[in-house]
């Protein structure tokens, strides 16, 4: 059996490892120098490898078409990642939210991992980049790449969606897909930086830890976490808010606000008491100098704004009203969110080759005989914690194994 894999990331590096071990000849073509660069970028260059969890808990984390990965997870569970790289030398421990990350905290030893394994199965790396699909007959007979021609019995398209296009992910995938006839959803960015009306100007470069932030759609409560977040010059980012980006899928036909907690630690009786002390201590003076042992010095300005209150007034005559409506904006610090940044500038890719056109039990193309689709191509994506190379793992294992199999798949 003569299989092409397309794409050198997770996806294929697994499909490929897989198709090779089960006794196919392995061609991968990879755009660029060196496979898997885009893990090298992942969970901050320590690479969130999965989550801890069971299948269930994955697909409790794909918000679109979970079904469609029962089989590819039961193929290969989170439990059967971890098995895998820690048999090849990978040691990897739990942190919070069950996510999973090498011991080194290197995402080289995960690469190196694979890069050593698809070496050792015999699977030849062609740093070529593909430019089009050769059909005939209803099904798929090689790939043309470089200027000619690769013959194969089954071709596995893993070339991931259109985030982060300096890695190579250029959405070519999605040309291949069409080329055999499939239907796309349009890509769009998912755990991507937020874009508010007239951005953050004020407070660019101000970063919040231990804060929460919930999420608002037409005003209705849909998503709440705790962690760090970032103003720029056009509106939000750091991990919260990639996060929260993921729940907010529907800009155009909804509206959406997010609230951040400053001080979640505190609840708003004590907050309560943390103020009256904090006015004690500042009575005669303005009440904009008055909030710096609460507040970093750049988000004062914007506080006093939203709660309303004259920042020159002085201390000693703040009404118990205005006290309450410092409270409110301190626990519910409200910004609109207008958008999305560019797709370009996600990290996972929201859309994809449609799965109903896909076998969930082979990931077969049901439009083109000999041809498999794996990874972020695909219209499936997740939440953060490892979920979305979870997808990768287990689509790129089922992809291999189906398309090593001499039956159809």
């Amino acid at each position: 059996m003569n299989i092409i894999v397309i794409g050198g990331g997770a996806a294929g590096l697994m499909a490929a490892g897989t198709a090779a071990e089960n006794g196919a000849q392995v061609t991968l073509l990879e755009t660029n120098e060196k496979v898997g660069r885009k893990l090298f970028i992942t969970g901050k260059g320590r690479c969130n490898v999965c989550n801890n969890c069971d299948t269930q808990g994955v697909l409790q984390n794909v918000p679109v078409n979970p079904r469609f990965l029962y089989s590819a997870l039961g193929c290969f569970s989170p439990a059967d990642v971890m098995a895998f790289f820690e048999n090849r030398g990978v040691p990897l421990k739990t942190e919070r939210g069950n996510r999973v990350f090498p011991v080194s905290d290197k995402a080289a030893d995960i690469i190196d991992a694979l890069f050593t394994w698809i070496k050792h199965t015999g699977v030849k790396i062609v740093h070529e980049t593909a430019e089009e699909l050769e059909l005939a007959d209803g099904r798929v007979t090689g790939v043309r790449a470089g200027g000619r021609v690769w013959t194969a019995d089954r071709v596995i398209v893993a070339t991931g969606g259109v985030s982060y296009p300096q890695t190579g992910s250029t959405g070519d995938g999605y040309r291949f897909a069409k080329q055999a006839g499939h239907a796309i959803v349009p890509p769009n960015g998912s755990l991507v930086p937020l874009v508010t009306p007239g951005g953050c100007e004020a407070l660019m470069g101000l970063s919040l830890r231990n804060v929460q932030v919930t999420v608002f759609e037409n005003n209705k409560k849909i998503w709440s976490d705790f962690g760090e977040m970032l103003f720029t010059h056009f509106g939000l980012s750091g991990p919260l808010i990639l996060s929260a980006s993921a729940h907010m899928r529907h800009f155009g036909s909804k509206g959406y606000h997010i609230e951040i907690d400053l001080k979640p630690a505190l609840d708003e009786k004590t907050l309560d008491k943390r103020l009256l002390s904090d006015f004690d201590q500042h009575k005669n003076s303005d009440f904009i100098n008055a909030l710096g042992g609460l507040l970093p010095r750049k988000i004062i300005p914007e506080v006093i704004r939203l709660s309303g209150i004259d920042p020159r007034a002085k201390v000693n005559g703040i009404t118990k009203a205005q006290r309450a409506a410092l409270l409110h904006t301190l626990k519910h610090f409200l910004v609109v969110v207008s958008g999305k940044r560019p797709v370009a500038e996600a990290i996972v890719t929201t859309g994809g080759v449609v799965v109903k056109e896909v076998n969930p039990k082979t990931m077969a193309s049901k439009k083109c005989s000999g041809l498999y689709f794996a990874g972020e191509v695909l219209d499936v994506d997740a939440y953060t914690g490892g979920f979305n190379l979870q997808i990768a793992w287990s689509t790129g294992r089922l992809a291999g194994l189906s398309a090593a199999q001499q039956e159809e798949g």
